[in-house]
This record gives C-alpha cells, structure tokens and sequence, in this order.
C-alpha cells in the first residue's frame, strides 16, 4: 500500500509544476532569446574579425610562396647551367682518358720489350746458377739414400710394434668379452630374484587394501543412513512450517485487494483532472511553438556560419602544413643535390682509382703468368730435347758395357725412384699453376663485381681476362711416355751418371771412358 500512495503523490506533483510553468512563461523567454541574440551577435562580430586577419596573414603568405617560386626558377636555371658545365667537363674528361689509353699501350709496348730483355738476361743468369745448383744436390742426394735407408729400418720396427700392439689389443678384447658375458649372467639372476620378490609384495599389500575397502565401504553406508532418516524429520517439521505461512499470506492477499479497488477508483477520478490539464497545457504550448522555431533557425544558421569559419580555418591551416612541408623538401632536395654531387665527384675519383689498380694488376698477373708459361714452355721442349740425347746415349753406354742382368736391374730401379721424385716435381707444378689460374679467376670476378656495383660496363676494360693455358696440366706424358731409363737420365740432371760410371768402370774399365765422356758432355 505504500508504494501506490507515492505514486499518486509523484503525479499530484507533476500536475502542480506544469502549471506553475504555464504561468511564467510569458516573460522569461523572450528575455533568454534576446540575449542569446545579442551574445550570437557578438559572436558574429569577433568572427568577421577573426577572418579579416587570417586573410590578411593569407595575403603575406602568397606574397612570399610568390618570392620562393621566383627564387626556385632561379636555382632551376642555375642548376640547368651547372649541368651544361658538367657534360661539357665530362666530354673533356673522356678526351684525356682517350689519350691517356693511348698513352698507356704505347708504354706497355715499351715495357713488353724491356721484359723480354729482361727475361733473356734471367735465362742466361738461370743456366749459370743451375750448374753451380747441380754440383750441390750431389751431395743432398747422397745423404737422402742415407736417410731414406733409416727411414725404411724404422718402417720396419713401426711395423713390427704395431702387430704386437695389435696381438695385445684382441687379447684384451677377449678377456674383456669374458668378463661381459659373465657380469651380465650375473645380474639378469639378480633382476630376476628382485622381481619375484616385489611381485610378492605387491600381492600383499593389494590384498590388505581390499580388506580395507571393505571395512571403509560399510562404515560410510550406516552414516549414510543415519543422515538420511534425520534428513526425513526435518524435512517434515519445514513443510508443516512452510504450511501454516502461505494460510497467513493469503488472508492477508484477500483484506489487500479489496483496499486496492478502492485506490483504483479514487486514481480514475484524478485522472480525468489531469487529463482536461493536459489540453490547457498542450494549447498554450502551440502558441508558444511559432517564435520557438524563429529562433531555433536563427541558431541553426549562426551554427552553419560557424561551422564553414572553422573549415575555411582548417583548411588555412593545412595550406600553411603544406606550404612547411614544401619548404622542408625544397630544403632537403637543395642539400641531396650536393649530397650526390659530392658523391658523384668521389665515385668518379673511386672508378678512376679501381681501375688504374684493376689495370695493373690485370698486366702484372698477365705478365706473370705469361712469363711462367713462356719459362715452362721452354723448359720442357729443352728437357725433351736432353731426354732424347741422353736415353740415346744411356742405351748406348749400356749396350757397348754389356752388363750382367742384375746390375741392368738395379740401375732401372734406381731410375725408377729417381723418375718418380721428378714426377712429384712436376705434379706439385700443376698445383702452382692451377693455384696462380685460379687467383686469376678470382680477381677478374672480383673487378667484374666491382664494376656492376658501380654501373660499369665490363667491356669498358679494354681487354679480357681469359685465363689460356692456366689450370691446365703440364704436359708430362712427354716425359712419361719416353721410358724410365731415359726420363730418370734427364729429370736427375747428371746426378745418376756419377754412381753409374763408377759400377760400369768397375766391370768393364774399357767402357767408363765413354761414361764419364758422356758426363762431361751433358755437363757443357
């Protein structure tokens, strides 16, 4: 009942505020109108003001976009004359590095053949060093059989400790195996008598947790049903409770609703008084609706003048953003240029530099390789040449000596040691040159690579860089294919003839002139 009686309370009070509004309305609006007026007014006012000066600031700052547009034609030209400039120092540039390309062939030219003079003193410098070398590897090589012999005796005993090494190893081994096989018998019966034991355990201790179950199992049935039978009593004692409670409630429910009735007839009767208020109020809120509207689209149009002022205002703003940012670039741009000039200037000293170094190193390596090959290329046909002579007269002294077989023999094996040292020679040989064809290769990529980082073409060189001759392997099977006796005779250079002479002079003194002639021979 509380509640309804404030509601009606609540509605009595609406009634008496409506109507006190309607009673003081007839002055108070139109004073709030007209001061808003006159405050739009003002508004308005300061506005024009507002824009008055941001056109004028407008004004300066298309005076002075004008001053940077003037002085940007200006730089533009300027910058279009330093360019000319720059061709024209470029056409100038490539004239002297013409010249100078023609300069540099006719130096190389010149330098071509003082390296030939040059090369020529070498050979002649080269052929006397190399007997006066000779007479010095008689005795190296005579100290090397001495040294080769030790190094077989002690081959020999290595061998012989590596085989007693190795009977000691299996020995070990099989001890070791023994004892494997007897520890691991020993310990699959301990893991076996571990698992009897602990599955016995296990069946013990599983059986007592049954017992146990069991026992836990009908303990917690006979609490169940003690709390079930007192749950059953208290259960009819609340619904006895719960009984009685709704028998109250609802007499009271009856006396309420008949003092419900009579509030809702007294609540019809107020509201038909409200109702006939309610059109009193609606017909005084027409009258007053028609100056209402005048004013509501005076705002809305002071509102439209003001929104347009704040858009022309942001759009002033991000002229002069862009204006900033234009300058900023313009800036930036100006400070690139020299940027790039300075760069330009120092990769033009870069190019000019790798290639002068690229260049030299190209001729060196070139002359280089061109010597060795030219060296080798003489080397061999002069060895060749030698060869012949000597095998010719090896077989000669050989068959004028007529030796016995076994002495022939040993001198073959002898020869055949000695050709195969020289065959290493001439394989460690290959690798040099292979080594110095492959460095080659390595530098003309590493130019080409170079060039192409900086935009160059490969072809402004002026020569290629073909690697002919190099990596290949020296034609050794000149020497191979001639014989054992014969190439040994040659690759020694005259070291065998001296042993040789002096077992041959031993057999057959009438046959060691003709030797050591022939030594005396090889020797000029």
């Amino acid at each position: 009942m509380g509640p309804k009686k404030a509601k009606k309370e609540k509605k009595g009070g609406k009634g008496g505020g409506s109507k006190k509004a309607a009673g003081g309305d007839d002055s108070d609006p139109a004073k709030e109108h007209e001061a808003e007026r006159l405050e739009l007014v003002k508004q308005a006012k300061t506005l024009l003001e507002m824009t008055k000066k941001e056109e004028q600031a407008f004004n300066e700052f298309q005076q002075q976009r004008e001053k940077i547009n003037y002085f940007w034609i200006v730089e533009k030209k300027n910058f279009e004359d330093r360019k000319a400039e720059l061709r024209n120092k470029e056409r100038e540039r490539q004239d002297l590095e013409e010249k100078h390309q023609v300069e540099i062939k006719v130096y190389k030219q010149r330098v071509k053949h003082l390296l030939y003079e040059h090369q020529n003193d070498i050979t002649a410098l080269k052929k006397e060093m190399e007997t006066s070398l000779k007479i010095s590897q008689d005795d190296y090589r005579e100290n090397e059989r001495e040294l080769k012999a030790d190094k077989r005796r002690l081959k020999f005993d290595l061998k012989e400790i590596e085989l007693s090494h190795e009977d000691y190893l299996k020995s070990l081994k099989q001890e070791q195996d023994r004892r494997i096989t007897v520890l691991r018998q020993e310990f699959e019966r301990h893991a076996k008598e571990l698992q009897q034991k602990y599955e016995r355990k296990r069946k013990a201790f599983r059986d007592d947790l049954e017992v146990k179950r069991k026992a836990d199992t009908q303990q917690i049935e006979e609490k169940k049903n003690l709390h079930i039978a007192h749950l059953m009593t208290a259960h009819e004692k609340a619904f006895g409770e719960i009984k009685n409670y709704y028998n109250d409630i609802t007499h009271n429910n009856l006396d309420l609703i008949k003092s419900l009735k009579e509030e809702v007839s007294e609540m019809k009767k107020k509201e038909a008084q409200d109702e006939k208020l309610m059109f009193e109020i609606s017909q005084e809120n027409k009258r007053m609706s028609e100056p209402l509207k005048r004013a509501l689209q005076d705002v809305e149009k002071l509102r439209k003048n003001i929104k347009v002022y704040q858009e022309e205002r942001i759009e002033l703003r991000t002229a002069k953003a862009q204006l900033l940012v234009l300058e900023e670039e313009y800036a930036t741009l100006s400070w690139e240029y020299e940027v790039l000039q300075q760069r330009f200037a120092q990769v033009q000293n870069e190019y000019a530099e790798l290639n002068d170094q690229f260049q030299r190193s190209i001729y060196d390596v070139q002359q280089k390789t061109g010597l060795k090959n030219l060296l080798l290329e003489k080397k061999m046909d002069a060895m060749t040449i030698r060869l012949e002579q000597k095998d010719a007269e090896l077989n000669e002294v050989l068959l004028h000596a007529k030796l016995e077989p076994a002495i022939v023999d040993r001198v073959k094996g002898r020869l055949d040691d000695i050709m195969a040292n020289k065959n290493q020679d001439l394989r460690e040989l290959e690798k040099e040159m292979a080594n110095v064809a492959r460095l080659q290769k390595e530098l003309a990529s590493a130019m080409e690579l170079k060039m192409s980082e900086y935009g160059l073409p490969f072809d402004e060189l002026g020569f290629t860089t073909a690697v002919r001759g190099l990596g290949q392997p020296a034609p050794a099977g000149a020497i191979k294919s001639i014989g054992a006796t014969g190439a040994a005779s040659m690759l020694k250079k005259k070291t065998a003839h001296a042993p040789l002479a002096a077992e041959i002079s031993a057999l057959s003194p009438s046959k060691a002139i003709g030797v050591g002639s022939s030594n005396q021979t090889s020797r000029k």
